[in-house]
C-alpha cells in the first residue's frame, strides 16, 4: 500500500512539474480574455476533458498508436511545436482572430470559435504536449494495470486542479482592465512562441539524433 501511495504521489508530482496549472493560468487568461464567463469557464472544462481523454488514450495504447501511423516522437514535437509558435505569433501581433471579435449575425459562430481554442492550443498541446504524453507512457508501463490505473488517477486529479485555476483565475480580469489585457495578450504570445520555438528544437534535436542511429 505504500509503494503505491508513493508511486502515485511520484506520478502526481511528475505531471505537476510538466504541466504546470499555475503557469497555464496566465496563458489561459491570454486566449479568453474577451469571452464571457460562461464561455471561459466551457473552454476551461473542455480543454482539461479532453487533456484527460488524451493521456488516457496514449497511457492505454500509445506505443500502438505511434507504431500504427509510423510516428516518431521528433515529429509529434516538430508540428506541435510549429503550431504553438503559430498561434503565439498571432497573439503577439494582437490579431485573435474570429475568436476574440463579435458581430450581430455571428454569435454562434464565434462561441465555437472561442471553444475552438480549449482543442489548440490548450488541451494539445500545452495540457497534453508531447512531454505529457511522454511522461504519461512511461508511467503507466511501469507495472502493469496497477501502474496505469494510477498514472490516470493521477492525471485526472491533476486536470481538476488546473480547472479550478482557470476558472478563479478569470477575477484577476476584474482587476487589471483592458488596456492591461492587450498587454498580457502579446505577452503570453511571446510565451507560446518561445515555448512552440523550444518544443521544435527538442525535435529537431531527436530527429538527427534519429538519422544518426540510422546512419
Amino acid at each position: 500500500m505504500k509503494t503505491m501511495l508513493t508511486h502515485a504521489v511520484t506520478v502526481f508530482m511528475g505531471f505537476f512539474a510538466i504541466m504546470n496549472p499555475i503557469a497555464n493560468v496566465p496563458i489561459f487568461l491570454g486566449l479568453t480574455a474577451d469571452d464571457n464567463k460562461q464561455t471561459a469557464k466551457a473552454v476551461a472544462l473542455r480543454s482539461v476533458t479532453l487533456a484527460f481523454l488524451i493521456v488516457t488514450i496514449f497511457c492505454v495504447s500509445g506505443k500502438m498508436i505511434f507504431e500504427l501511423f509510423g510516428i516518431t516522437l521528433p515529429a509529434f514535437r516538430i508540428t506541435g511545436g510549429l503550431l504553438v509558435l503559430l498561434i503565439g505569433f498571432h497573439m503577439l501581433q494582437g490579431n485573435l482572430s474570429s475568436v476574440h471579435q463579435l458581430d450581430e449575425e455571428g454569435n454562434q459562430k464565434s462561441r465555437a470559435a472561442a471553444l475552438g481554442v480549449s482543442v489548440s492550443p490548450l488541451a494539445m498541446p500545452i495540457l497534453a504536449g508531447p512531454g505529457t504524453i511522454v511522461t504519461a507512457m512511461s508511467f503507466s508501463a511501469e507495472g502493469g494495470l496497477t501502474s496505469m490505473l494510477i498514472t490516470i488517477a493521477a492525471f485526472a486529479v491533476l486536470c481538476l486542479i488546473t480547472y479550478v485555476f482557470f476558472v478563479f483565475g478569470q477575477k484577476f480580469v476584474t482587476y487589471i482592465g483592458a488596456g492591461a489585457l492587450g498587454t498580457i495578450t502579446r505577452l503570453m504570445g511571446l510565451l507560446l512562441a518561445v515555448i512552440g520555438m523550444q518544443m521544435a528544437i527538442e525535435g529537431l534535436r531527436g530527429a538527427f539524433r534519429l538519422l544518426g542511429h540510422s546512419g
